[in-house]
């Protein structure tokens, strides 16, 4: 357990955020399945932006438990400041600043890791962001924007004395996006350099992963993003190695299709009809996939176009197997 602000986290696990993933219906399955913080997509800090469907859909709730943790990204901080003073407003309980994202078209606005090269603007945009909200503001980074130039423990220390509550940081650079090998020394330096909660973030992907990260940087919990894809049982995975040092037994296919079918369903209902069937694609697709004949099956599932038929499909996949056999 450790405290952000007033809100203190049940347990080691937090799911990352991630554009077109951590949605609400994905958001509150992974708290089911044992995540003990939850964040939500990256929501510009933009104002044109906020009254489009996409954002407004990025900022339900629903019945989400608290704390309620929204991301803003952007490189102003008069409009980061009111980004998360409208957060807030719409129910936010922690803020979340991106400055982690490597994608090329946040970074060409000078956002997301772009950011980490001008660590004066970053104190500007965190000094700004905290002062305008009563809420804890955590803050997302990487290592630093290239291998030559690792400068998180610093940023971590602007973080610190700016009045940031946590950090999570993904142990690349912006230069390697998600390519080559993480590297977790540059987290275990941050832990030692300052005394706010640190995130390890980046390719922890089952639960040995997990506790070997926790044990070589001492960071306060682990973020897990797209290991997560079609895997939401990896929280309560990691949650019961951490107690017991013992592999949890995998989930029954009956489980599986339990979960997909509610997730499914999830999706259909906070999407709609048109939208439910798109992004329901996707989700599908990283639970399948891995299985024997899933490839083939998600080929023909991303032809279908009513919540009905995607149903039909789903419940057909999975006769034949019995309840007690496990996911290879």
């Amino acid at each position: 357990m450790f405290s952000i602000g007033p809100y203190k986290i049940q347990n080691k696990t937090i799911l990352a955020p991630m554009a077109g993933v951590t949605d609400l219906p994905f958001r509150q399955l992974c708290r089911r399945m044992g995540a003990g913080l939850v964040v939500s997509e990256m929501v510009a800090a933009d104002p044109s932006t906020w009254s489009s469907r996409k954002s407004r859909l990025r900022i339900q709730f629903g019945d989400e438990p608290a704390p309620r943790s929204v991301q803003i990204a952007g490189y102003d901080p008069v409009m980061m400041a009111e980004a998360a003073r409208f957060n807030v407003q719409m129910g936010a309980e922690i803020i979340d600043i991106n400055m982690g994202c490597p994608a090329k078209k946040v970074c060409k606005r000078a956002a997301g890791s772009a950011l980490l090269k001008y660590p004066d603007l970053v104190n500007d945009i965190l000094t700004a962001v905290v002062s305008a909200v009563d809420v804890p503001v955590t803050l997302k980074i990487r290592t630093g924007w290239d291998r030559q130039n690792r400068n998180a423990v610093t940023i971590a220390k602007i973080a610190e004395n700016a009045g940031i509550s946590a950090l999570a940081i993904h142990g690349r650079t912006k230069a390697c996006r998600f390519v080559g090998e993480v590297e977790y020394d540059t987290i275990a330096e941050v832990v030692e350099s300052v005394s706010i909660p640190v995130i390890a973030n980046g390719d922890i992907s089952d639960p040995q992963k997990a506790v070997s990260v926790l044990k070589y940087t001492n960071a306060a919990a682990v973020m897990i993003g797209r290991a997560a894809q079609g895997n939401p049982w990896i929280f309560n995975q990691i949650n019961h190695y951490l107690k017991y040092g013992q592999a949890l037994a995998l989930p029954s296919m009956s489980e599986c299709f339990h979960v997909m079918s509610d997730h499914l369903s999830a999706l259909h209902k906070f999407y709609g009809e048109v939208g439910g069937v798109r992004i329901s694609r996707k989700h599908i697709g990283w639970y399948i996939n891995p299985l024997p004949g899933g490839r083939e099956f998600t080929r023909v599932f991303n032809t279908l176009e009513t919540t009905a038929e995607q149903r039909r499909s789903l419940r057909g996949f999975f006769i034949g197997y019995s309840d007690q056999e496990q996911v290879a």
